[in-house]
């Protein structure tokens, strides 16, 4: 693995509208409501923004995430027919192109970048979270999750979109220490786990 990259850790305040097109941000939380807090403000931000949002996660952070958005007057069904808030379970996109363990780079690219280009639409800017990675690390696939975690890197660079990454907290049980500082070297900013 290459040299820790010096991170900045995103402050409470943190002003989501704000990102930089190849940001790549993590956030390892302690409870569900802290990291729901900041995957609201993240979705939230772009579709007021008129940002494309596409968001990968499970089907329960899913559920709450639709549940307070709409919860904030945001007209999700409109931004769904635009394609301006994609919504995919983790597990689904996953199996899209992981062979026998590990992150095929080929099916990675030709999958994301098939909902990348269904996001983006006629030049509309886009923001992505992902939490395929935080079930792979659960499944104590340690490797496949670094390596999915530099494909994000590789393609993020190339089609400029910041990028959003949460790990629970409890995930991290032997060694957490080691395993967290592995995580946090594969991202550019760090959210504090209660935002």
């Amino acid at each position: 693995m290459g040299a820790v990259r010096h991170l900045n850790p995103i402050r409470s305040g943190i002003f989501w509208g704000e990102i930089a097109p190849t940001e790549h941000m993590c956030q390892i939380y302690g409870d569900d409501s802290t990291f729901m807090d900041a995957l609201e403000g993240f979705v939230g931000s772009g579709l007021r923004a008129g940002e494309s949002v596409i968001v990968i996660a499970t089907a329960g952070h899913l559920h709450t995430l639709e549940q307070r958005l709409r919860g904030n007057w945001l007209d999700l069904d409109r931004a769904r027919w635009e394609d301006r808030y994609i919504a995919l379970l983790a597990s689904e996109t996953l199996n899209r192109f992981m062979v026998e363990g590990w992150p095929d780079e080929t099916l990675f690219r030709r999958a994301v970048s098939e909902i990348i280009k269904r996001a983006r639409g006629d030049g509309r800017k886009v923001r992505a979270f992902g939490e395929m990675v935080a079930l792979l690390w659960a499944q104590g696939l340690a490797g496949a999750t670094v390596r999915l975690e530099h494909l994000w890197n590789r393609f993020q660079a190339e089609e400029h979109f910041p990028l959003f990454c949460a790990y629970p907290r409890a995930g991290f049980t032997q060694d957490a220490s080691a395993s967290i500082r592995t995580i946090c070297s594969t991202h550019s900013k760090i959210i504090p786990g209660s935002v």
